[in-house]
């Protein structure tokens, strides 16, 4: 009888001590896995952190609208529903605006291998023939192409808003230049009050985010300030 007990009491501290062991390999594997999440996340809120938007969150659609372009056709904003939309509003008379210009033109050809992104500018002026002549200068881009074209025409989509019906009406803004990033689902997901360089890795990377199929950055912003449960995602190690 005392071996058959010493033996079930080894049994005992054998299973007891398996348990253990698997507590310990369950507990080591859930905290490698809540890491691996807390470093997808905040990779995921890199470029968008650096950049530090005016406003950023998941709760406003974008207002739709209608313009017409440089040839007079119009563009609806829903038309490019499916895609993210890089949406930036300017004038010619904004001297910051001119200086973003060349960067957004630089952007519209990286874009090239991006086909999920759209840019789309909004322009405040009277029309094609108003702002012209300084994108040709600006761009650096004087004469004519050899098929004939005007090779002054900007590499990315211009409207034009002169009554400020879409610009000031629908979106509220009343210094440019300003840009808004829109999802594939038409949510505003950040906005920029100022120029930035848009030819840099960190446009692409916002716009790609917001372009995710997954959650993508849950950081809110407000005035360039991260808020909100997930802000810490932008706080340095």
């Amino acid at each position: 009888m005392t071996e058959v007990r010493e033996k079930r009491g080894g049994d005992l501290k054998s299973v007891v001590a398996q348990l253990g062991f698997i507590g310990v390999a369950a507990l080591a594997v859930f905290g490698f896995v809540q890491a691996a999440q807390s470093d997808q996340r905040r990779s995921s809120c890199t470029a968008l952190c650096a950049l530090a938007p005016s406003y950023g969150a998941r709760n406003r659609i974008a207002p739709d609208f209608e313009l017409p372009d440089m040839n007079g056709k119009k563009v609806r904003l829903s038309d490019f529903r499916g895609k993210t939309v890089i949406l930036n509003f300017w004038t010619k008379t904004c001297g910051p605006c001119k200086e973003e210009i060349p960067a957004l033109a630089e952007l519209a050809t990286n874009l090239h291998k991006h086909s999920n992104i759209v840019l789309l500018t909004v322009s405040t002026d009277e029309g094609p023939e108003s702002v012209r002549d300084m994108l040709k200068v600006l761009l650096d881009t004087q004469g004519t192409t050899d098929s004939g074209r005007d090779s002054g025409e900007p590499p990315f989509p211009i409207l034009f808003d002169p009554e400020l019906e879409v610009v000031r009406g629908k979106y509220g803004t009343t210094l440019f230049p300003e840009t808004w990033i829109i999802d594939p689902k038409g949510i505003i997901r950040a906005r920029f009050d100022r120029a930035l360089d848009w030819a840099g890795a960190l446009a692409i990377d916002v716009a790609e985010m917001a372009n995710s199929p997954g959650p993508g950055c849950l950081v809110q912003f407000e005035q360039g300030r991260a808020i909100g449960p997930n802000a810490s995602l932008c706080e340095n190690d």
